[in-house]
């Protein structure tokens, strides 16, 4: 396959090689580029300006480099940032949701980046905006949002606000009587749980090393610095959470891993009172607890069931030894999650690769399914604030239907649409095909694939496709409604979502054959993935865009060093590629905790020597690359900025060919990207610029 050249012949930035060497069960590993890793990484974080100057120069470099290289695309840029823009209704507002004497939403003013809260009357009547997030955000080049959440009484808003991207939170109280903030708790997790009287709330907080592991209770009117310790997790690889029952009665304290889970109990009353223990952490046990009145429902895989059940324990002692089982586990049937009301108890789970929602009457055990017509769709459950309802709400969507919002009467199962997506700038979804494939894999599993294109693309193997993939952490990606996809479907691309191992699209096995010692599945699918594209005449190779982020992110990296010739480019946001490196290195924010996930490099060799088989930083090989666009944040505190760096550096160093590897950073964001919703768009737009030049399609014109 030889690539057209798409790019101009600029110099590239040239990091400077100061070696650094590190020696593990007796392997010696040398490091030209472990100086672009700030020694101050935590200060850098509160304070950007802080980064030292050969670093920041280092990346000034690197972004003007891509500018240069994408200075043709700037008008298409701004063409595409219109188009995703004009799919957005711009004064756009949620459905109400129902709680006591009000009902709570949000809703965007025309032209603003952040949300606004607001509530009405329980019944409807006027909106009250409780919060402004475009006012708050008002000049800060960085703004996110948290948690935010009413007290019992209504008569108070917790909300937690991010100004870098580095993901310390300020929690703000506000009286929603007068619109006032009152009592400011910096540097925490981003949101917290009331006790039930509203006079005080529990949050998280982060050790030195950015892990949620202290929950804290605050007093409203006392300061921060007298907040009481009510938990502290002395283990670096498990993170702490917090939150509540809907009616207030009970605080839980999360405490987990990837693998192993425990819960602690709090009286909503009695914040101060010693947290009980539902069931101590167990390795590989894993459950969730779902109010129940007098009983907790426990999501878990006790006892074996890999793709988990449902069990009651009673409230009043609700030990593994109470546990009785209510859903028993069948394997192929993967149940997500569960929401309980006083009547009925819902699940969200996942059976023939598609997700289903089961409603069950408490009192009979009966049970019925809401049925659904497309091939491939998303499902999402909504949440409620209430638990005495017969009413839950959930969404739908598919790659070619809008998202709908619905009320489902769990009595007399009558589905009441609330709302539909609206596409300003019109959408016709009979201009789309949508279809779920089934690549073959390297050991003869089948990895589905879904897919759509205007009904208009030639399907002869010349139209360009992004290929786009994630596996880990049993995450699934949902074949759902994307509007800023269209920009690509429109100039003819085949847009496909490859549902590898490491996920559990196909249950919970899926997800363990794309983990640790099989890591190697999730690469070798997407590959497969890629070549059924090819066979099925949906693309060629030199025509096929792969796109992953974070731990998608190092699927691109290691499939760039494995199967180079299989795609056209690269694109790598937030990529997780120095894998190695991070996960020998336990002062770092996530990896005690992601252990459980690529293995402990630093107590087993066998392990150490699985990461190093993969790690695209590692394996970085002198033979030619496609064209590669690495996206990250300077703030990330997930995928910090000089695992990319480190990554395009060594790139350049070693690789053949002309094709460039280019290295895009936000210096004033984190692991998400611009905080605004339109600023985001302007990211998205250039990374499909990306797309469209290394495919060919700059100045190809939207199908009708």
């Amino acid at each position: 396959m030889t690539r057209q050249k798409r790019f101009e012949s600029i110099e590239a930035p040239r990091a400077e090689k100061r070696s650094s060497t590190a020696t593990h069960h007796g392997i010696r590993r040398t490091d030209d580029y472990a100086w672009l890793r700030a020694g101050n990484w935590q200060e850098v974080f509160r304070d950007p300006s802080t980064l030292q100057g050969d670093i920041r120069a280092h990346l000034e470099a690197e972004n003007a480099y891509q500018t240069a290289l994408m200075a043709d695309t700037a008008d298409l840029q701004k063409v595409l940032f219109g188009e995703m823009k004009g799919r957005i209704k711009e004064d756009d507002s949620s459905v109400p949701m129902k709680d006591g004497p009000y009902a709570y939403g949000t809703s965007y003013r025309i032209g603003g980046e952040q949300p606004r809260y607001f509530r009405t009357p329980r019944d409807g009547g006027a909106q009250t905006i409780i919060l402004d997030g475009d006012a708050e955000a008002e000049g800060h080049a960085y703004f996110r949002i948290g948690g935010v959440d009413h007290s019992h009484d209504h008569e108070k808003l917790l909300w937690g606000v991010d100004d870098k991207g580095s993901e310390f939170f300020t929690l703000r109280v506000r009286d929603l009587g007068s619109g006032i903030d009152g009592d400011v708790v910096p540097d925490t997790g981003g949101s917290g749980v009331w006790t039930a009287d509203g006079s005080a709330f529990l949050y998280t907080r982060y050790d030195e090393n950015h892990r949620p592991s202290k929950v804290f209770l605050h007093r409203l009117g006392t300061p921060a610095s007298e907040d009481t310790l009510i938990f502290e997790e002395p283990d670096p690889g498990f993170f702490v959470g917090v939150g509540g029952s809907r009616d207030g009665r009970l605080i839980f304290i999360s405490i987990g891993d990837h693998e192993t889970s425990e819960y602690r109990i709090l009286p909503g009353d009695d914040p101060l009172a010693v947290p009980r223990i539902v069931s101590p952490r167990v390795t590989e046990l894993q459950y969730d607890i779902e109010e129940g009145g007098d009983v907790f429902f426990i999501l878990t895989n006790a006892d074996g069931a890999k793709d988990f059940k449902i069990v009651t324990a009673p409230v009043t002692d609700p030990g593994r030894a109470n546990w009785t089982d209510l859903v028993s586990h069948e394997p192929g049937r993967l149940i997500l999650s569960i929401t309980s009301f006083r009547d009925h108890l819902v699940r969200l789970e996942r059976k023939d690769g598609l997700p289903r929602i089961v409603i069950r009457e408490r009192a009979t055990g009966e049970e019925h399914a809401i049925a659904f017509d497309e091939e491939a769709y998303s499902l999402g459950l909504s949440g409620s604030y209430e638990y005495d309802t017969a009413t839950m709400r959930f969404s739908y969507s598919s790659m070619t239907t809008p998202s709908q919002l619905f009320d489902y009467d769990m009595r007399t199962r009558e589905r009441t649409l609330l709302k539909t997506q609206e596409v300003p700038s019109g959408h016709d979804a009979d201009h789309y095909v949508t279809r779920r494939l089934m690549a073959p894999a390297e050991d003869g599993e089948l990895v589905p694939v879904s897919i759509v294109h205007h009904r208009d693309t030639p399907l002869d193997g010349t139209a360009p496709a992004l290929l786009y993939g994630y596996g880990s952490y049993g995450i699934t990606i949902p074949a759902a409604f994307n509007t800023n996809i269209l920009s690509l479907v429109d100039r003819g691309f085949v847009y496909a979502i490859a549902h590898v191992r490491g996920g559990k699209d196909k249950g919970y096995a899926w997800y363990e054959d794309g983990k640790r010692a099989k890591k190697r599945n999730t690469f070798t699918d997407f590959i497969a993935a890629a070549r059924h594209l090819v066979a099925e005449g949906l693309s060629s190779h030199d025509r096929i865009v792969a796109q992953g982020g974070s731990a998608g992110g190092m699927l691109m990296g290691a499939i760039a060093n494995m199967a180079p010739d299989a795609f056209g480019g690269i694109i790598a946001e937030v990529p997780f590629v120095d894998v190695l490196t991070t996960m020998l290195d336990a002062s770092l924010p996530l990896t005690p905790p992601e252990w459980p996930e690529w293995g402990n490099p630093i107590a087993s060799a066998e392990d150490y020597a699985t990461i190093a088989s993969y790690s695209p930083y590692d394996n970085v090989g002198a033979h030619g690359y496609p064209p590669i666009l690495a996206v990250a944040g300077l703030t990330d505190p997930r995928v910090t900025y000089w695992e990319p760096a480190k990554w395009i550096a060594k790139l350049r160093a070693i690789k053949t060919g002309d094709d460039p590897a280019m290295f895009k950073i936000n210096m004033k964001s984190g692991h998400s990207g611009a905080s605004g919703r339109f600023s985001r768009l302007e990211e998205i737009a250039y990374v499909y610029a990306f797309a469209l030049k290394v495919t060919g399609r700059l100045a190809t014109a939207p199908l009708g």
